[in-house]
């Protein structure tokens, strides 16, 4: 009797997930409602809030399925030539967590866990993200003074600048792609030997 009711939700909740990602595709993440994903799977919506804690928390399912998809293309590149490959590549990326304000808002509310067991899978995209810019950096023409790690998690904090000045009026017209060079160029490239230390080094 038991595997029966546990076979009988997961297919509640995978029909929930289902009938949420055929409209967002419809109408975008924001426009979703907890009535229509109900109406449309044929459930109460007390079934919705036994599943999920609120949209939010669907979202944060939904919103971390897609990055997980997009960092699994993404995990199989290699061969990154310079910084202006390395942010095309990213580029996937940056497009879906600013497809929309409400679906960066909900990247930035969830990835970071206060908790072990608040660790869900956004917060579990952020992770994964570190270890694909690792692995390029660690296979590329890059500075070598830093430890990878650090420098993964530069380019990841750089990222998200860029991508919050996205959203600001000040700096909307200016893109993603070539800010992000710009600090990835300070950031990744080794350090060049200024005028002063040639001379001092000179035979």
């Amino acid at each position: 009797m038991g595997r029966i009711v546990q076979k009988r939700t997961l297919e509640t909740r995978a029909r929930l997930v289902a009938e949420a990602e055929k409209l967002i595709d419809r109408n975008g993440f924001e426009a979703l409602r907890v009535e229509d994903v109900v109406r449309a799977a044929g459930v109460a919506k007390g079934t919705f809030f036994a599943h999920f804690r609120d949209k939010d928390a669907l979202m944060d399912r939904l919103i971390g399925a897609r990055l997980d998809t997009i960092l699994d293309a993404m995990d199989l590149e290699t061969g990154i030539r310079d910084i202006r490959d390395l942010v095309a590549r990213m580029g996937p990326m940056l497009t879906f967590m600013t497809c929309e304000r409400y679906v960066f808002d909900v990247i930035l509310r969830y990835s970071g866990a206060a908790a072990q067991e608040d660790i869900g899978p956004i917060a579990t995209t952020f992770a994964r993200q570190i270890d694909v810019f690792a692995s390029w950096i660690e296979h590329g023409p890059f500075r070598r003074d830093v430890p990878v790690a650090i420098l993964a998690e530069g380019v990841q904090a750089f990222a998200v600048q860029v991508m919050a000045l996205r959203f600001c009026a000040l700096h909307a017209a200016q893109g993603l792609h070539a800010p992000l060079e710009t600090y990835l160029a300070a950031w990744l490239l080794p350090p060049q030997p200024s005028a002063r230390s040639s001379r001092n080094t000179a035979p």
